[in-house]
């Protein structure tokens, strides 16, 4: 086996790819939880993520501007959460369909833009990707400095967008609001709370930050646009909330946990263990498989989750 394995260097850039692999999870898996709580299952994240990843990069490859990609982005998934919010507060339509259409028609008007922007060339087009963002002194702390302090600037904002996430779900008028709504939207409704409101805030902050996670991966992780760029991280997402039990702060280290999966797979492809990489690419998915099947039946799902409501 070769040394390195062993060796601090590895186990210090192990942990500061865990982070960075982790961060386009905690960014999706917060929107998901603000839709979950008010009573909305959003399987439209997938295909949030896939145009949020396309937005960012045309913008930037037209533009120049890696955080007007962010922007237009995030923008991008707004627009996406609307048509979800639409389809699944208003018309009160399936939110297993709406969601799975919405994933469908997003990855596929993404591809058909790339190809229709760009062509089919075939070396794929580059951008200039963020580079990461040394915070001055924290940086050089031994160990912890690699590890916290010298990511992208879109990990520091998924990170602290925990805190702001528990803040507004425990602290303020519209988190209570939000989570009446999805226990109980009837008497939510009764004490006065606009259930249709709360929800299509829920899902435009869902959309956006889906899209802000699929931005992650042209503009920071890669520095291209490629098919199936986001490769399942929604789903996983979705699978995370449940892991988390719908708690901000859990999330956190739920993606992180995820995150070492991947990274765990990357840096072993770089030792002397013979295994086929298709092995590590299917980690991370077997451990979502495995972590529904232990905690899925367990978990304390929001009352009206997947519940439609129609005002009387």
């Amino acid at each position: 086996m070769n040394t390195g394995f062993w060796t601090l260097t590895f186990w210090v850039g192990f942990l500061a790819a865990t982070v960075r692999m982790a961060t386009p999870l905690i960014i999706a898996t917060l929107g998901e939880t603000f839709a979950e709580r008010s009573g909305v299952l959003n399987l439209g994240i997938e295909g949030m993520m896939i145009f949020g990843a396309l937005a960012g990069f045309l913008t930037t490859y037209f533009t120049k501007s890696l955080w007007l990609g962010v922007l237009v982005a995030t923008l991008s998934g707004i627009a996406f959460g609307w048509l979800m919010a639409f389809l699944t507060v208003t018309l009160t339509l399936s939110q297993h369909v709406s969601g799975l259409g919405i994933t469908i028609f997003a990855s596929g008007l993404a591809y058909y833009t790339y190809r229709a922007a760009i062509g089919s060339p075939t070396v794929p087009p580059t951008i200039k990707a963020f580079s990461t963002l040394k915070i001055p002194l924290l940086w050089k702390i031994p160990i912890i400095g690699p590890i916290l302090f010298d990511q992208y600037a879109i990990t520091y904002i998924g990170i602290l967008l925990v805190p702001l996430a528990g803040y507004l779900i425990y602290k303020t008028t519209f988190g209570l609001s939000l989570r009446a709504v999805g226990e109980n939207p009837e008497a939510a409704d009764a004490m006065g709370i606009n259930v249709y409101k709360i929800r299509y805030t829920a899902l435009l902050i869902a959309g956006g930050l889906a899209g802000l996670s699929g931005a992650f991966f042209t503009l920071a992780e890669f520095n291209m646009f490629l098919y199936d760029i986001v490769a399942g991280r929604g789903w996983v997402a979705i699978a995370l909330v449940i892991f988390a039990n719908w708690i901000p702060s859990k999330v956190l280290w739920g993606a992180l946990f995820f995150g070492s999966i991947d990274a765990i797979g990357l840096r072993l492809q770089g030792t002397a263990i013979k295994v086929p990489f298709q092995v590590y690419l299917m980690l991370p998915y077997i451990f979502t498989i495995i972590v529904l099947i232990l905690i899925a039946r367990n978990a304390s799902y929001p009352s009206a989750l997947l519940k439609p409501y129609r005002r009387e």
